[in-house]
């Protein structure tokens, strides 16, 4: 559960995010819609703290997983980030063989059984949907695979140390039809364990993949609903307007 009470947010005098309050449940997948500069992005940072790194910031309200304050003294991001992966717009691998970018984050933290890193790797690239495209050249490059098993390379790295909550910041807006099918495909299986959250453009990937949706302009959290509700009968008239394309 991830919860969002009267959140504020400050890139220096801008006020970026403004006093936006939602739920989110377990085991679905959120997706946020809006025009470019709208916030969005920024929101889906704050559930793991990646706005800390900017300069200058500040956040009022509260953002709470599981009932607890991520942003409270008492948090140690380092542990936040393991419970709350990340993907973001364009594959980032690193510059290593496919099987040490999905061992990564498990050598991070001082784990050195090298048949539990092997079992966890073969089960993170299986659970991207990317094991029988690469399990016979693990050894090689991750910048030798294609833009969309690179972004699956992404999740599986992700999903490497157990998280619950995935948030992934437009992850298939770099790619292919037919690399973003998988990404989709692989988002819907993935929700039976994670928690998703997506940021998207593409309001016809929000439609069929996601389970709520929600709507920011200019800072502000317009409406939030079932996806269903926000695309075929959206309460608000700004919402109406975005979805059948009067404006954005």
């Amino acid at each position: 559960m991830i919860e969002a009470k009267d959140i504020n947010f400050y890139y220096g005098d801008f006020h970026a995010l403004k006093n936006i309050t939602m739920e989110i449940t377990s085991n679905t997948v959120t997706a946020f819609i809006g025009p470019s500069g709208c916030g969005k992005s920024t929101f889906l940072r704050l559930f793991n703290r990646m706005n800390d790194l900017i300069d200058n910031t500040r956040l009022t309200g509260e953002c709470l997983i599981d009932g607890q304050n991520i942003y409270s003294k008492s948090v140690r991001v380092d542990e936040l980030r393991k419970q709350v992966g990340m993907v973001f717009q364009k594959p980032n691998p690193f510059p290593k063989t496919i099987f040490e970018n999905v061992a990564y984050g498990l050598r991070v933290n001082d784990i050195r059984d090298k048949s539990f890193i092997a079992a966890k790797v073969e089960e993170s690239l299986k659970s991207a949907a990317l094991w029988e495209e690469v399990k016979d050249k693990l050894k090689k490059s991750a910048f030798e695979l294609s833009g969309g098993q690179q972004q699956r390379l992404c999740i599986a790295r992700a999903l490497a140390v157990s998280p619950s909550i995935l948030l992934m910041d437009e992850p298939a807006s770099a790619l292919d039809p037919i690399s973003t099918s998988k990404i989709e495909e692989l988002i819907h299986t993935l929700k039976q364990a994670y928690t998703i959250v997506i940021v998207t453009h593409n309001m016809q990937q929000a439609a069929r993949i996601s389970d709520k949706t929600g709507f920011f302009m200019l800072g502000e959290l317009i409406e939030y609903n079932d996806t269903k509700k926000i695309f075929l009968n959206p309460d608000k008239e700004q919402t109406e307007n975005y979805i059948t394309g009067r404006f954005g």
